[in-house]
């Protein structure tokens, strides 16, 4: 299978945008990922995937812990910077938001739609990446709209009802 095929298929794929952050001894770090999702209910999990190279996941392996930011509308500029792809925050991506800890220390980002505190769990490799399974032990919710990548491109939908709310 040809690796730029396989991508180019892939961005169809609709995903919500996080922010995947973590402090503690091996100091603050963060990075934006659209491969995250839920594992099971009990325990609650979340699995997230990073690239094995990014500074960031092996911040998360040594904390062990992390928050998963889910972003909402309007924080393109977040996911950017996250990503890298603001010169201006390369070197401090934390001085582009606003953070507050979760009760496991790791930095949540104001205006996030869901933040999702998470203990490390289990740590896998395959091909480029690191799977990162975590439990949830905090979860900080607001009521927006998720921000979305999909061809490439950010998107939003229209207000989501909450269940029983429709």
């Amino acid at each position: 299978m040809d690796a730029e095929a396989f991508k180019s298929a892939m961005s169809h794929f609709a995903s919500s945008v996080t922010v995947v952050t973590t402090d503690g001894a091996a100091g603050r770090a963060g990075v934006t990922v659209s491969a995250a999702c839920s594992v099971s209910a009990e325990p609650p999990s979340l699995l997230v995937c990073i690239h094995h190279l990014s500074p960031a996941a092996e911040a998360i392996v040594r904390n062990g812990r992390f928050c998963v930011n889910l972003l909402a509308a309007g924080q393109d500029r977040v996911a950017d910077c996250f990503a890298g792809r603001v010169a201006e925050f390369r070197e401090d991506k934390f001085a582009a938001v606003q953070t507050v800890p979760t009760p496991g220390g790791c930095p949540a980002i104001k205006g996030a739609t869901v933040a999702f505190d998470c203990k490390l769990a289990e740590v896998h490799r395959f091909g480029t990446h690191r799977l990162l399974l975590g439990l949830v032990e905090d979860v900080r919710e607001i009521d927006d709209i998720p921000l979305l990548y999909a061809n490439r491109n950010y998107h939003t939908i229209g207000p989501i009802a909450p269940a029983g709310r429709a």
